[in-house]
């Protein structure tokens, strides 16, 4: 069976980072060995710097990249945001979506992510009519993934109601499946295509309980369970929608989830920002994820969420690079940490290991990839190797390099045994045009 072997000058492995560390990969893309301080066997590749597994990326909206930094003049709120950015998905056709999808995985990939939680819910035409193909968008993403190398969870999102007990506006039509069953049996097809493809899941996703009304929830929550499937939520982004969630069911939209069923190890709530006690510790005895998008969460002037009380409550913590005003892994670790101190007055609110992990495993697991994310016998070949000899990193204690490095200092990203950016660069990028040329 053929091995391709990396010597790695240092690796980041699951109790701290190692010198001189030989991996070999067969050729389906699984670590087989994992040794330290060895010499190289004279055919690896060699990684300088340090490797990393490769991280994930928790949630994103491939098409709100299309807004980076066009946004920010007169100021607004989440909801004056949510206005342009149902501007772009007007836009989109499955042939431009593909077009700015895949530059947007190019530049995950050239950034460290081996892996993206898609969160999906540009489905139908302007106007709600079904392409040909009900799944033509998601395919478009499906393709755009493989197209830029990265691994896919397509979250499949459910989106019914414009608010709750609201109908749809315009602009949101074409999210909509007309209930559960119609979002289900879509997805059902969807799924089928892609039973045991190594690089796409199908995954399930509630869009909120503003989108989704309370007797939708435990359907979806029941198609993921059967499925096997992960299944995201956005929780609690706003205190509007904590609001409009206690008028109307007398519950925060963690109690309503809880009270479904929509709540457990498989669950990863985006955002949890507006959070009780009595939802944090909901969330913890769950043993659910939290995926925190702290660059979004800070440009849509969301608000901080309390990390440090969910870990230490029992949720897992993950991160994700949401609308992409910023895509860099580093970026989202640091600000998590950044993040805590600003709320708490104190340093040191997650260690290093802490930000690297809710960065790499506990991400992939949230995307239905248990296993991922670590440098272990049996695990993906997805490795980021990282300069520490650039301005940024040069002095750093390599166990630290997770709050000085930046998307600027990778050089090579492996995933699946297979090489995607070496010296910093994609076979895609520079591309003839920005990702906003689908505008």
């Amino acid at each position: 069976m053929p091995v391709t072997a990396y010597w790695c000058e240092r690796a980041w492995l699951p109790d701290g980072v190692h010198d001189h560390v030989l991996l070999h990969c067969d050729s389906s893309g699984t670590l087989v060995s994992v040794e330290s301080e060895v010499d190289s066997d004279g055919d690896a590749i060699v990684l300088p710097g340090l490797t990393f597994p490769g991280f994930a990326n928790g949630h994103s909206h491939a098409f709100h990249r299309a807004l980076r930094g066009r946004t920010h003049a007169g100021g607004g709120t989440f909801w004056t945001w949510r206005e342009a950015m149902y501007a772009e998905a007007a836009r989109l056709d499955p042939d431009s979506y593909r077009e700015l999808a895949t530059r947007v995985y190019t530049e995950m990939l050239l950034a460290g992510y081996t892996a993206v939680g898609e969160f999906h819910y540009l489905h139908h035409a302007p106007g709600g009519a079904r392409y040909a193909d009900p799944n033509a968008m998601g395919e478009a993403l499906i393709a755009a993934a493989r197209d830029a190398g990265i691994r896919l969870t397509l979250l499949d999102t459910c989106y019914l109601t414009g608010g709750i007990g609201a109908p749809l506006s315009p602009p949101q039509l074409r999210f909509g499946d007309g209930d559960a069953d119609a979002w289900a049996a879509r997805v059902d097809e969807l799924a089928a295509r892609y039973a045991g493809a190594p690089d796409v899941r199908i995954g399930a996703a509630i869009h909120s309980v503003r989108a989704v009304p309370d007797t939708a929830i435990a359907p979806i929550a029941l198609w993921a369970k059967e499925n096997n499937a992960p299944l995201h939520v956005h929780l609690s982004e706003q205190p509007a929608e904590n609001e409009a969630c206690h008028a109307a069911y007398r519950r925060t939209p963690t109690e309503l989830l809880h009270q479904h069923g929509a709540l457990t190890e498989h669950t990863t709530a985006v955002h949890a920002t507006h959070l009780t006690n009595t939802d944090i510790g909901l969330l913890g005895a769950a043993r659910a994820t939290a995926c925190f998008c702290p660059t979004t969460e800070a440009d849509l002037a969301d608000g901080i969420g309390p990390a440090r009380e969910l870990a230490d409550a029992g949720a897992v913590l993950a991160l994700g690079s949401d609308q992409h005003a910023v895509i860099d892994p580093f970026v989202e670790a640091r600000s998590l940490e950044y993040g805590e101190r600003l709320r708490a007055g104190r340093r040191g609110r997650f260690t290093p290991a802490e930000l690297v992990t809710s960065a790499t495993a506990a991400g992939h697991a949230a995307l239905g990839r248990p296993g991922a994310g670590c440098l272990v016998v049996g695990a993906p070949a997805d490795l980021v190797a990282v300069r520490l000899d650039t301005p940024r990193t040069a002095g750093v204690r390599p166990d630290q390099a997770i709050l000085a490095a930046g998307a600027a200092d990778v050089h090579t990203v492996v995933v699946g045994g297979r090489t995607v950016i070496t010296d910093g660069r994609h076979a895609l990028w520079p591309a003839p045009s920005s990702p906003a040329s689908a505008n």
